[in-house]
């Protein structure tokens, strides 16, 4: 009847549970308790009903269940109990069978001690969806767009509570569009949702998506409010170009004692070997990664100021991909007002998705990978093209390598007025 048991180290007084926190990801549900100090627990699951059962030790419950959003999840209905003279007891209703894990984080930076029970979905759900990538001769090129942080994790916190995970994932679902307009692009976002994911495990999705580009948006912060300026960053496998990207690196990996990976796995040894592999393979999509970011720089340059004016590189965790270069934009600094503001706004974030993709599609026009179509078209005399949100003749010309005089001149037309979903002929460069 029991199908797990995790047991944690003691505490040696009472704690309280300040606040119940749950977040609802592609595959699982995470439940986080706020704790006023640390606790043991087990955590198990019954059938007939299904339940799920949290028991904390000389524990009491200071909050409610009441503005949990529990529709999407596994769960049907929650309530608490005391066991015995004094721990606490969480039931939780459940509609279906699940797999559950759990563990303890120590309290960190802003945040205070936490209990974090993952609940994983057992049942394959009836909807598989499709995926947009499709490996053939003349396929499109495939962008995975991760939002950093979420769930639990907001990331940098600016003025009037911007949250550095939610400009983020705006901002990458603009960017996802934008490729996906194009006829020679696929946008794939690694994070649909507010939820937390490991940085492993954005790499691993970028993987699933045969990706061949990641691109890992955030919004930066620092104790000096005067602090701005937007910047590009590649993987360094020696260290930091500056001590600011130094300390960047440091503070984003950071992020997964955070969002919760401290229940780090070593059931496969054959990771320790992956790990390895990984930095020996590195060279070459690093070369290909600050090249594509001095792309992205320029025409970030055109949005905002820059806080470098060179592609920066440290050691980001969330960049390590054998195969698949990489790179990390900081989009401004959310702990200064003004940006902040900026950042919060919809047309800007528009004109900061529109550079990133603008720099990235250039850098793949000049650096075509075999197999795709913006190879095969640029073999042949005329390419077809469709105006995108956001598209000037100026860049589409910059992009491919030719003038907006000959693209006016090879459709006819009398001025460089263009429309989104007109369709226009691009002269060969």
């Amino acid at each position: 009847m029991t199908c797990l048991a995790v047991l944690w180290n003691s505490s040696s007084y009472a704690a309280e549970v300040d606040s119940v926190r749950l977040w609802r990801a592609p595959d699982n549900t995470r439940l986080v308790l706020d704790l006023s100090g640390p606790v043991e627990h087990k955590v198990f699951t019954l059938d007939n009903p299904h339940r799920l059962v949290i028991d904390i030790k000389d524990s009491t419950l200071k909050t409610t269940f009441d503005n949990l959003e529990v529709s999407s999840t596994p769960i049907a209905a929650m309530r608490s109990g005391l066991r015995g003279s004094a721990d606490l007891r969480l039931v939780f209703d459940l509609k279906e069978p699940v797999s559950v894990k759990s563990f303890t984080l120590k309290a960190y930076e802003q945040y205070g001690d936490r209990l974090v029970v993952d609940i994983y979905d057992t049942k394959l759900r009836a909807t598989k969806s499709v995926s947009k990538v499709v490996p053939a001769d003349n396929r499109r090129i495939v962008i995975a767009i991760d939002a950093g942080h979420g769930g639990e994790d907001p990331g940098a916190l600016g003025p009037k509570k911007v949250r550095e995970k939610v400009v983020a994932l705006q901002i990458a679902k603009r960017l996802q569009l934008l490729f996906d307009q194009d006829t020679y692009f696929t946008g794939e976002l690694v994070r649909t949702g507010d939820y937390y994911l490991a940085h492993r495990k954005r790499t691993a999705i970028a993987h699933e998506k045969r990706a061949d580009f990641f691109i890992s948006i955030h919004a930066d912060a620092f104790t000096n409010p005067k602090a701005n300026g937007a910047s590009v960053y590649a993987l360094s496998t020696r260290g930091a170009t500056s001590e600011a990207a130094r300390y960047l690196a440091g503070k984003e990996n950071r992020a997964d004692l955070i969002g919760g990976a401290g229940s780090l796995s070593l059931d496969d040894k054959d990771d320790v070997l992956a790990e390895v592999l990984l930095d020996l393979s590195m060279t070459a999509t690093l070369s290909s990664s600050l090249d594509a970011g001095s792309y992205v720089l320029e025409n970030m340059g055109g949005v905002a100021r820059l806080h470098k004016k060179k592609v920066e590189q440290a050691g980001f965790l969330v960049l390590k991909s054998p195969d698949i270069p990489s790179l990390l934009i900081e989009t401004g600094f959310i702990s200064n007002p003004t940006e902040a503001r900026r950042l919060s706004d919809g047309n800007y974030q528009q004109k900061m998705a529109q550079a990133i993709y603008t720099g990235l599609a250039g850098y793949f026009a000049d650096h075509p990978p075999a197999g795709t179509a913006i190879a095969a078209a640029k073999n042949t005399k005329a390419r077809s093209y469709v105006i995108a949100r956001g598209d000037t003749l100026s860049a589409i010309a910059q992009r491919y390598n030719t003038s907006v005089k000959r693209i006016l001149s090879y459709n006819k037309m009398r001025s460089s007025t263009i429309k989104v979903g007109q369709q226009i002929m691009i002269p060969a460069g």
